[in-house]
């Protein structure tokens, strides 16, 4: 089982706001800075070269924070870098084949979009976590299908997994969300966008600590 927690500020990368190595790296330490918990690396182009390079870049970045990065769709990934984990959408591959590849200390997530059955097969699969959404209308996936917000407790009532939100998560909305049930909250624009990033982290990051 992992040893980092799951919870937190959860920084997903975009290749399209940050196109290049300098960017990604100098964008997400800032992030670390701040205070965010966890990293996903999200690339879909097919530059195998490119995504092994900055994911190995990204991980040594994150272990000076002791944060996990998260492989986006690719277990191959991040096996081949060594990365902690890897999410998985619902067309990406099965929980157990991820599992045998990456081994018993690996951090398993599960995109669940606006079902507590998926959330719930993906806990019998053995994922570490589990995310919904959209919450809020999102520039990253403009047509992703909207998740009402009291799914989230609905889903603590029955799931013993951490959660993720994610989905047009800003701070204004933040706080909203957690008191909804969330553990962790994922950001792309609202976070690596900012003109601050290492403050904006710091906002959102401020938001877990007065929850608990």
């Amino acid at each position: 089982m992992s040893n980092y927690a799951l919870e937190g500020l959860y920084a997903i990368t975009d290749s399209v706001l940050m196109p290049d190595d300098n960017e990604l790296l100098s964008r997400i330490e800032a992030a670390l800075r701040g205070g965010t918990r966890i990293v996903q690396y999200r690339d879909k182009s097919d530059d195998a070269n490119k995504r092994l390079r900055q994911a190995n870049a990204l991980i040594d970045l994150c272990a000076q924070f002791d944060v996990p990065l998260i492989i986006n769709d690719d277990a191959q990934l991040a096996k081949d870098s060594g990365a902690a984990g890897v999410h998985l959408g619902q067309g990406d591959g099965q929980v157990d084949a991820a599992r045998t590849l990456l081994g018993n200390n690996a951090i398993i997530g599960v995109t669940c979009h606006d079902s507590q059955e998926l959330g719930l097969t993906a806990q019998q699969q053995g994922a570490n976590y589990i995310a919904y959404g959209a919450f809020y209308a999102s520039k990253t996936k403009p047509n992703a299908i909207p998740a009402p917000l009291d799914l989230l407790g609905r889903s603590k009532a029955q799931i013993n997994l951490p959660t993720v939100a994610i989905g047009g998560i800003t701070v204004d909305n933040a706080a909203q969300t957690l008191a909804a049930g969330a553990d962790m909250l994922a950001v792309v624009h609202a976070l690596l966008a900012a003109e601050d990033v290492e403050q904006q982290a710091r906002r959102f990051s401020q938001l877990f600590s007065s929850d608990s």
